[in-house]
């Protein structure tokens, strides 16, 4: 086979897979993107820099439209700071429901996902202003409290 006909064979294959819609492992990784760039506050255009790339590029990643590349993988955890293995946290075995990123017990609780909550707006400011207080100790207080709050004495 010459290489005109693996490319338009490989390009005929990406074509139907796109008619079938992204895959799913394409749609959670890129969500696990999404959510490590938002919980730092990173914005599309920032990312998209860091990687040489362009914010829509970013966000074709981001929605599973475009599937990563295994070294496009890499380069994206480093920019994150995240393992590569972070961004496959339930497809890895963890399960939906393992530890936010930093948080040193895994959270039980929030229903459906971790996931879910952490895209809420009001959840995302809660952990960009907790990881923004400098002393450890206070940051242990600060957790303790908010774990006393979420426990219902009624239980």
């Amino acid at each position: 086979m010459d290489q005109q006909t693996d490319d338009r064979q490989d390009g005929e294959r990406a074509g139907a897979e796109r008619e079938s819609g992204p895959d799913p492992v394409d749609i959670y990784v890129g969500g696990r993107i999404k959510l490590r760039r938002t919980l730092m506050g990173m914005s599309q255009e920032r990312l998209a820099d860091a990687l040489g790339l362009t914010f829509q590029q970013v966000q074709k990643y981001e929605r599973g439209i475009n599937r990563v590349s295994a070294s496009r993988l890499k380069h994206i955890a480093q920019a994150l700071g995240v393992s590569i293995a972070w961004l496959f946290n339930e497809h890895a075995g963890a399960g939906a429901h393992g530890a936010a990123p930093g948080f040193a017990e895994p959270q039980t609780g929030f229903g459906d996902d971790v996931n879910d909550i952490l895209q809420r707006r009001e959840a995302l400011e809660v952990v960009r202003a907790y990881y923004r207080i400098g002393s450890p100790a206070a940051r242990k207080s600060v957790y303790d409290l908010m774990r006393s709050l979420g426990t219902d004495p009624e239980s």
